[in-house]
């Protein structure tokens, strides 16, 4: 996959995230992509535990799922680590 579908993938796995998951995440389109993107590997890293068919970057429709799911993992993980920051 190049550089450019894998931005695009980010911040569609980003946008996707932030709209299921409740309450208010202050992140701009920058870090909405960057959310994304690191979802697209924890998700393609978690998606590689099960298959051992093609590469692991290439394009699916299954990569693109789990791509939302690492997202989700990622963004909250980051909201516990920033709650518990504040509370402390």
């Amino acid at each position: 996959m190049g550089i450019l579908a894998f931005i695009v993938v980010g911040l569609i796995a980003g946008l996707i995230a932030r709209a299921i998951l409740p309450g208010r995440q202050s992140m701009g389109l920058l870090a909405t992509t960057l959310l994304g993107m690191v979802g697209s590997l924890v998700g393609g890293l978690i998606g590689s535990l099960f298959s051992r068919n093609g590469r692991l970057f290439d394009l699916h429709p299954s990569g693109i799922i789990m791509s939302v799911i690492g997202a989700i993992v990622v963004l909250l993980l980051v909201g516990a680590a920033g709650r518990r920051r504040v509370h402390a």
